[in-house]
C-alpha cells in the first residue's frame, strides 16, 4: 500500500543559463524485503552484521543478492567483525520527515571483513563544534557497531561509534 502526495513544483527558466526544479515529494511506501534483506535485518536483531560472498570471494555489506560488478548471484552468507574504519561522514543540520531531529552524524564504514562500506549513524560524539566533529570523523578514524537492546528488526538497530575516544 503506498500514499504519494503529487510533488509542489516551482520553476526557474531562464535564457542565461540552466533551469531548475524545486519539489518536494511526500511519499510513503511499504514493500517486502525480500530474502537476503529480510535475512540481513534479523542479523540485526542478533547483534550481527551480515554480507554475502561473491564469486570472486568479495563480501557484500550490507548483504546483496546480486554481485554489483559481475551481477551473478550471491550465496554464502558471512558475518563481518564490529570494528572498521569510516570511509566517508557528512553532519545533517536540518531536518528531514522520517529522519532523526537534527543535527546528527552518518559515515560510511569498512568493517573488518567486509569489502564494501556500510551506512550508519555516528552515537557519542559533540556536534556543537562543527570543526572539532569533522576533524573526529575524518576518513580513517576507528570506529565500533554497536547494537540496540530492543532491536526492531530496521537500520535503527545499529549504530556506528568512536573506537578511541575524542582527544582535545
Amino acid at each position: 500500500m503506498s500514499k504519494t502526495t503529487m510533488p509542489v513544483q516551482t520553476a526557474t527558466v531562464t535564457a542565461e543559463g540552466p533551469t531548475f526544479m524545486e519539489q518536494t515529494w511526500d511519499l510513503e511506501y511499504r514493500h517486502a524485503l525480500g530474502e537476503t534483506t529480510s535475512h540481513f535485518m534479523q542479523g540485526l536483531t542478533e547483534g550481527k552484521i551480515l554480507g554475502r560472498r561473491t564469486t570472486d570471494g568479495r563480501v557484500l555489506v550490507p548483504a546483496r543478492s546480486y554481485d554489483d560488478q559481475t551481477h551473478t548471484k550471491t550465496e554464502e552468507w558471512v558475518e563481518v567483525g564490529n570494528t572498521g574504519i569510516i570511509e566517508m561522514s557528512t553532519f545533517v543540520y536540518e531536518p528531514f520527515k522520517g529522519l532523526p531531529a537534527p543535527p546528527y552524524a552518518i559515515a560510511y564504514a569498512m568493517l573488518e571483513g567486509a569489502d564494501t562500506a556500510l551506512v550508519g549513524y555516528v552515537r557519542g560524539i559533540d556536534l556543537a563544534d562543527q570543526d572539532a566533529a569533522i576533524k573526529a570523523l575524518s576518513i580513517g578514524t576507528p570506529i565500533v557497531v554497536c547494537f540496540s537492546d530492543k532491536p526492531t528488526g530496521t537500520a535503527a538497530d545499529y549504530w556506528f561509534e568512536l573506537a578511541e575516544p575524542v582527544r582535545e
